[in-house]
């Protein structure tokens, strides 16, 4: 298995399951899944909870609510039902472009 792209705390068994279901989540104004696009810093499952740090590549990102709701949506058809979702925008560090996968940097031209 490839090195995760997010910081990971919980049962290694869910970690598949996880990045594929936030592997499905696609940033719709690059046309990339936002683990590639380096939106997912951090995801903890513990007590019956997971819980995802996520961010954006700015402030003004217009699909905010539509990614948040697809990352909870895919992370809800996922996982066992007893796990409450809870996802975090956070600001810090700063999304760059540096945390783009060398695929979505190839995808982007850069």
């Amino acid at each position: 298995m490839t090195e995760s792209r997010f910081e990971w705390e919980g049962p290694q068994d869910l970690l598949p399951t996880v990045t594929a279901a936030l592997q499905r989540v696609v940033d719709p104004e690059v046309a990339l899944n936002i683990v590639d696009v380096g939106l997912v810093y951090r995801v903890t499952v513990r007590d019956q909870r997971v819980d995802v740090d996520v961010t954006m590549t700015s402030a003004a990102c217009p699909v905010t609510d539509v990614i948040v709701s697809d990352i909870e949506n895919e992370l809800d058809r996922a996982l066992p039902e007893d796990l409450k979702i809870h996802v975090e925008l956070v600001w810090e560090p700063p999304w760059t472009p540096q945390r783009m996968s060398a695929k979505a940097r190839l995808f982007m031209g850069w």
